[in-house]
């Protein structure tokens, strides 16, 4: 070993060294499967372009449906709170990442379906098969678009999901902010924070204080207070998400629900928490992260702290393992799409969105069930996050083995006939009779 090499830094040599040659002998091994040429480039890109075109339109119409009930819940703070357009605008960016981790992989199962059903429908699949290409061939550039997929919902989830919500949380900090600044003005009663009535008898130009302020306290019913100050504030908190009223100089006045007593206690200066999610929106929160505001590493880190009870202890290894299980879907998602996907019919997108959307509802029928069970604690947190995925990747190895053998799993015409394609017999069953 070389005296200015250090052992970490040597074994870490070794490290790369042994996955340089695993990377090299993988694409000698596909070099030797698919037989590189000129031929299968084409075609590869022929498929992937088939499938990239059908998974960008349907990423975007789908993330903008799911967008759409946020979309019109922001467009109601643009119009009757006054929050700016640029503000909206980022607070959808902040949202996307949510929706993303769902669209993507139900966007490229349906791509697949639609874009190899386009292919066997003009018999393009038939023409390939018949020229020597195998369905192991015909599947590289699903595999490939499958692992670009999953490599992405694998980012969203674990860094732009978390950031995205402690953006979205942080911007309506701000934006709470900016309406209560905005929505003060001089010489007017204002009641957008709840059990508090505000009025300011002068606000300067620049709007950095109040003066001649007069607040009716109705938080507590049995003693509303009434106070006045000569001066106050708007101070804010970006760690507790809250908005204070520094009041200077003043006094607060208390008289009882009998109206028997009366009292008078005069302040330097006197702090009032103001409340807005009346002014606002109810989604505001506070408090430290969520569970699916965290990164995989913090979720790690906390599992393996003291101090939490069973009840969290089951929802963060659920999200935990929801966080590993979900970019793996796209990979699962690809095996059980080629075998329906290559199976020649006509109504091509129709019919490939259907089979597409029945998968789906399927695969997350099984994860809510899943997810239900393990957070009663009926059912392991990893076993409920896991049993969708294992489920659809049995049946999608078993549908792939099938069809690259043009067989069935279960049934057998005679003893010596090769099995029948499952997928067709399923489409024929959905057909009905002619």
């Amino acid at each position: 070993m070389s005296p200015f090499m250090t052992p970490p830094l040597s074994q870490y040599c070794l490290c790369v060294n042994a996955l340089m040659s695993f990377l090299s002998a993988v694409l000698d091994i596909q070099a030797d499967i698919c037989n590189f040429s000129f031929m299968n480039r084409l075609i590869n890109r022929y498929i992937l372009k088939e499938i990239a075109l059908a998974f960008a339109m349907i990423v975007f119409i789908l993330t903008f449906v799911l967008l759409m009930g946020k979309i019109l819940q922001l467009m109601d703070l643009m119009i009757n709170k006054g929050i700016s357009f640029t503000t909206i605008a980022q607070m959808t960016l902040f949202l996307m990442p949510s929706f993303l981790i769902f669209s993507i992989p139900i966007s490229l199962l349906i791509a697949i379906l639609i874009g190899l059903g386009r292919l066997s429908g003009d018999n393009e699949i038939t023409i390939l098969k018949m020229s020597g290409v195998s369905l192991y061939q015909i599947a590289f550039p699903v595999a490939c678009a499958a692992l670009a997929a999953s490599l992405l919902t694998a980012a969203t989830t674990f860094f732009l999901v978390p950031y995205g919500n402690i953006a979205t949380r942080n911007l309506l900090f701000d934006m709470a902010k900016q309406k209560a600044t905005i929505g003060i003005r001089e010489k007017v009663f204002i009641d957008d924070f709840r059990g508090i009535l505000l009025y300011a008898e002068k606000i300067p130009v620049h709007g950095d204080f109040l003066e001649g302020v007069l607040i009716s306290d109705n938080r507590i019913l049995r003693e509303p207070n009434t106070i006045f100050a000569r001066r106050a504030y708007l101070i804010s908190d970006i760690d507790t998400q809250a908005v204070t009223l520094r009041l200077e100089d003043g006094s607060t006045h208390t008289v009882d629900a009998g109206l028997k007593n009366y009292r008078k206690m005069d302040f330097r200066l006197y702090d009032i928490r103001l409340d807005l999610a009346e002014s606002l929106t109810t989604d505001l929160k506070t408090g430290e992260k969520s569970s699916m505001d965290m990164t995989v590493t913090e979720l790690t880190a906390k599992l393996r702290s003291h101090g939490i009870n069973d009840q969290t202890y089951r929802e963060m290894l659920l999200v935990l393992n929801k966080k590993l299980t979900v970019p793996l879907s796209c990979l699962i998602f690809a095996f059980i799409g080629v075998p329906f996907g290559i199976r020649a019919h006509r109504a091509v997108r129709s019919r490939g969105f259907a089979i597409g959307v029945l998968l789906i509802l399927i695969y997350y029928l099984l994860s809510l069930s899943g997810e239900a069970l393990a957070e009663t604690g009926r059912l392991s947190p990893a076993i409920g996050a896991w049993a969708p995925n294992g489920i659809f990747a049995i049946a999608g190895i078993l549908f792939f083995y099938f069809a690259a053998r043009e067989q069935s799993p279960w049934v057998r015409r005679n003893p010596v006939s090769t099995y029948v394609s499952l997928p067709d017999e399923i489409g024929k069953k959905l057909k009905g009779p002619s």
